[in-house]
């Protein structure tokens, strides 16, 4: 089986968990996706005004918590991680919908309020449909 290759990273103000918000529409910041040169040439036809699902490899999650509440809510009923978006789980996926408002030609990529924090691995980037 092949591995994971990242094909950038996040560069975010956000610099620990806890500083966070649980979605993107929460009040987070608008990033920058440095997209490592030898995949630069996969963002064609993608420019600014374009949504899409960004996947990130959440790397400081817990990989062995299998139970969660809900949103950090001490008073929710507890599920497992599969029914929930905690970035806690056995594979710490991260799967984020977001609009592009800017291309350089350093592959660095301008996106609307992103979740994670800095150094944050990334996996793909998907049109949304």
């Amino acid at each position: 089986m092949d591995s994971i290759k990242f094909i950038g990273k996040i560069h975010s103000p956000l610099k620990d968990i806890a500083d966070c918000p649980l979605q993107e529409d929460e009040g987070a910041p608008q990033v920058s996706v440095q997209i490592y040169k030898q995949f630069r040439k996969a963002l064609l036809g993608l420019s600014a005004g374009t949504k899409i699902i960004l996947l990130t490899w959440l790397h400081k999650s817990n990989r062995d918590e299998l139970m969660t509440k809900p949103r950090n809510n001490p008073k929710a009923k507890t599920r497992g991680v599969f029914a929930t978006r905690s970035p806690d789980r056995p594979n710490p996926i991260g799967m984020h919908v977001a609009e592009i408002l800017g291309i350089n030609d350093n592959g660095e990529i301008t996106i609307s309020n992103l979740e994670v924090i800095d150094g944050t691995p990334v996996i793909d980037i998907k049109p949304y449909l």
